[in-house]
């Protein structure tokens, strides 16, 4: 959210968001006749909670330490200072994160050169995760300590404990090695319809791609978006359809009411507050927010969905946009990548959306997931919508996706796109 993130900056956010829905397209019919769709299988409401910037190996890399399952960090992970130069001091990762006050590269540019260790590639470079500080370097000296520095479990108490009773996912990478927004389309559209960074004028005008809401609306389902400041889901353009401003809600005036009541729709999105002010800080984790906003946050949002008559039937998803410009030593995905939709970037980089981003930090919280389950799977943020996908609808999916959850009840989810389609299976413990 770098395009907008100011302090004192609500009046902007407030303007926007009365221009974005005076300029709506009208009312359309052309749905009147939905199908009513039947869910299968014992997920009825999917809620999703998208954070921002920070990589895995930041924020929940340490937890190897307790949990060497997880593909975490041993302490001997190092980047070089100047790549080459072979003689070149390293800095190791380190456990002492707690308040970041720097806000590391993250854009196209600087993540390419995170990811191989140069911005010159070839079709054949191997993504050696060795640029991290050397790209930090190049903007402040004193960053390289900052973005390989991650917390220790305590100092994160509610993803730690969230960790240990649910699943964590450690091959899950951002669909796009670029900043906020091309990924946050993802998660809703499985395409960022060419979108490669945070353009202003591009946001305002909107996006038109098909979206999980579109499905979950043509086929009778509800869905529901829960802002704090603006909603960024209103950069897609069919979201501003005059039909659908009743799905947007005051998340402090209408979430723990509706999760109280039982009345969460089948699809929700909570979108938090992405400005910092002094009464209403930022809780998005986006640096130089701080965590411990975050973590209230997120167990606040928790705890009301475990207190509502709804949980039996609830799966919480809590992911990261991109990595923020922070350490992670897994290799990110550069090959075999599909494009979901043709669509080409800008100039002068030209992405044909075909490698991946950086790993992030992601978390499936359910009753019917067993405790400490520990996923390894490679997967993107496109995917986050498969577990919406179990209702069955006929969406935009994509489908590189494979899982090993434990749950205890076996169900089959289905990731449509407008190319393929994919089953995959979870299978029930034993």
């Amino acid at each position: 959210m770098a395009s907008y993130r100011r302090r004192g900056g609500i009046p902007l956010a407030i303007i926007l968001f009365l221009y974005l829905i005076i300029s709506s397209q009208p009312l359309d019919f052309d749905n009147l006749h939905k199908s009513h769709h039947k869910i299968q299988g014992p997920i009825k409401t999917v809620v999703v909670l998208i954070m921002e910037n920070r990589s895995f190996d930041h924020i929940l890399g340490w937890l190897k330490s307790t949990r060497p399952d997880i593909d975490g960090l041993t302490g001997k992970e190092s980047n070089s200072v100047n790549i080459s130069d072979p003689k070149s001091p390293k800095v190791f990762v380190s456990d002492d994160a707690i308040f970041v006050d720097s806000d590391p590269g993250h854009s196209f540019q600087a993540i390419r050169e995170q990811i191989f260790g140069s911005n010159v590639i070839s079709p054949n470079s191997a993504p050696m995760m060795n640029g991290f500080v050397q790209q930090a370097m190049s903007m402040d000296p004193d960053m390289a300590r900052t973005v390989m520095s991650g917390f220790k479990p305590e100092v994160i108490p509610i993803y730690t404990e969230l960790a240990n009773e649910f699943a964590v996912f450690d091959r899950w990478f951002a669909s796009v090695p670029s900043s906020t927004q091309p990924n946050r389309f993802y998660v809703h559209s499985a395409t960022s319809h060419g979108c490669q960074s945070n353009v202003k004028k591009d946001l305002i005008h909107g996006f038109p791609q098909k979206t999980i809401f579109d499905s979950v609306d043509e086929n009778g389902l509800t869905f529901g978006i829960y802002y704090q400041n603006i909603p960024a889901t209103l950069f897609f353009k069919s979201l501003r359809k005059l039909k659908h401003l009743t799905k947007f809600h005051s998340y402090g005036l209408k979430f723990k009411r509706h999760a109280r009541l039982g009345k969460l729709p089948n699809y929700a999105v909570i979108e938090q507050r992405y400005f910092d002010v002094s009464l209403f800080p930022a809780n998005d984790d986006h640096p130089s927010h701080d965590v411990a906003e975050g973590q209230r946050f997120v167990k606040e949002v928790y705890e009301t969905l475990r207190s509502s008559p709804q949980w039996n039937e609830m799966a919480f998803l809590i992911t990261y946009d991109e990595h923020g410009g922070f350490f992670d030593h897994v290799p990110t995905p550069v090959s075999h990548v599909p494009s979901p939709d043709g669509v080409i970037g800008p100039d002068p980089f030209f992405f044909r959306f075909d490698r991946l981003g950086v790993r992030v930090p992601t978390l499936l919280i359910s009753p019917w997931i067993d405790k400490g389950t520990d996923t390894w799977l490679t997967s993107n943020c496109g995917s986050a919508m498969s577990y919406v996908t179990h209702f069955h609808l006929p969406t935009i999916m994509i489908s590189d996706f494979a899982s090993s959850v434990k749950l205890r009840h076996k169900f089959v989810i289905v990731i449509c796109d407008q190319y393929e389609e994919s089953v995959i299976t979870i299978i029930k413990k034993t």
